[in-house]
């Protein structure tokens, strides 16, 4: 059974990740596509803090499909993907997605910032 993911607006997208950062203790990061292409995101996509090498586990994301299934992007669309929050003393994290096949997202040295909301690019 193929499911269909959710698609909301960029404004519906952005009140409810301010919710989640305010309330909910955890960190945006904002993906900008880098070109066209099918993409996908895998449960097994962490924040990994610098230091500690905590991993924040991914809780869930907007605007794209999780693996096995694809979603069609442009580049320059976005996606936003929500992840547990990062130990205080936190200031440098990597995103990676962990697969058993290339092709994973990884961006290194991301610099936190006090509002816990990141926008990167995805190539």
């Amino acid at each position: 059974m193929t499911t269909k993911p959710e698609i909301i607006t960029e404004q519906e997208e952005e009140v409810a990740t301010d919710t989640m950062v305010a309330e909910e203790n955890q960190v945006i990061v904002h993906c900008i596509c880098a070109m066209d292409a099918a993409y996908r995101i895998w449960p097994s996509t962490f924040l990994i803090e610098h230091g500690s090498g905590k991993r924040a586990k991914l809780v869930t994301a907007f605007n794209i499909s999780f693996y096995p299934y694809w979603t069609l992007k442009n580049a320059g669309q976005k996606f936003t993907l929500i992840f547990e929050g990062l130990s205080r003393n936190c200031i440098m994290f990597d995103l990676k997605e962990e697969i058993p096949q290339e092709g994973g997202f990884h961006v290194k040295s991301i610099l936190r910032n006090n509002s816990d909301v990141y926008t990167v690019e995805i190539g």
